[in-house]
């Protein structure tokens, strides 16, 4: 699945788990003059949504693995930021039609600053403030970040 038309430079492939079996896409990362491009691009999202946000975050762990893909860890935070300032937060996804797709240019991280860890969907909408990590419910979908 290609969301924009140049070769991005580090690929999630994001894969749901129990509480969204059906949940698959892609996110790609763009490595831009200090700054990066984040696509995301996912269906099989549960349309059930309480609000219709889901959270996104990228995770500091580098494994998809554990209950509730618990390997994941925390938000990737490098320069110990209260939330929502850590690097690894990004915009919420919207629900559209069972899927969401969202562009964001984002300058708190690099490419090579996220290879080998984590994206991480969460069933509810990320409400910006409840610390540590904005009370955005259970990881529904995982992907490791990988060199393109």
């Amino acid at each position: 699945m290609y969301i924009c038309p140049a070769c991005p430079d580090a690929v999630a492939c994001m894969q749901g788990g129990p509480e969204a079996p059906c949940l698959s896409g892609e996110v790609q990362f763009y490595q831009k003059r200090g700054a990066v491009l984040v696509a995301v691009h996912v269906s099989g999202l549960p349309r059930e949504s309480e609000t219709g946000f889901f959270a996104l975050h990228i995770h500091e762990g580098g494994s998809c693995s554990g209950e509730n893909f618990s390997d994941t860890g925390g938000h990737y935070n490098p320069h110990n930021e209260a939330h929502p300032r850590h690097a690894g937060d990004l915009p919420p996804l919207l629900l559209c039609g069972g899927g969401a797709y969202l562009a964001v240019l984002t300058d708190r991280f690099s490419v090579a600053d996220v290879i080998g860890r984590t994206v991480v969907i969460h069933g509810g909408a990320d409400d910006f403030h409840t610390q540590p990590a904005g009370n955005a419910g259970t990881k529904i979908a995982c992907g490791v970040i990988r060199r393109a």
